[in-house]
């Protein structure tokens, strides 16, 4: 590969870093070459870019960001990049997934909101709500007091009913 060609990659890779939410970098050694392509499949499938890139090109790209001191020191043997852009632990689903069927890739570190995680904690960050499950909480949580307040309007209503009616029955009683 040529200098200028090495340069591209590098700034491609710079970029694809500054726009993700999270990293995730695996040794993809023993996956054949339709696991590979299993996995990039359902990557992309949730818009995830997932790329085989040469260690001393990921360190370059990696020295223009601040704070991936402990993901340089992890780079060893080959290395593929999950970058997730929309939802931070949704590459972590889909490789938890994926390994717990094929056993591989293993995961080296994961960056997650820019807090760098040993690959050990895979699972724990699949584990943790998607973005649109963090949205439908919290939504839910905010149309509970909405719903309170209007059983405890229909309530009122419906006691002032019962109410009228059993004056009207007194009313009726005594004539």
């Amino acid at each position: 590969m040529r200098r200028e060609e090495k340069e591209v990659v590098v700034s491609e890779i710079a970029e694809k870093i500054s726009r993700a939410k999270s990293l995730f970098f695996a040794d993809f050694t023993g996956l054949t070459v339709e696991q590979a392509n299993e996995l990039r499949r359902e990557l992309r499938k949730s818009k995830i870019d997932y790329c085989v890139v040469k260690n001393t090109l990921a360190k370059k790209a990696l020295e223009s960001a601040t704070g991936f001191d402990k993901v340089v020191e992890s780079l060893r043997g080959p290395t593929a990049i999950a970058f997730g852009y929309d939802d931070p632990v949704s590459p972590a689903k889909i490789i938890r997934k994926f390994i717990e069927k094929h056993e591989k890739p293993t995961v080296k570190v994961c960056v997650v909101e820019n807090l760098v995680y040993d690959g050990s904690k895979l699972i724990e960050l699949s584990k943790l709500p998607s973005r649109p499950e963090l949205v439908a909480s919290i939504l839910g949580s905010l149309q509970a007091p909405i719903v309170g307040v209007i059983n405890a309007m229909q309530a009122v209503a419906r006691d002032l009913v019962s109410v009228i009616g059993a004056i009207e029955d007194k009313k009726k009683l005594s004539s």
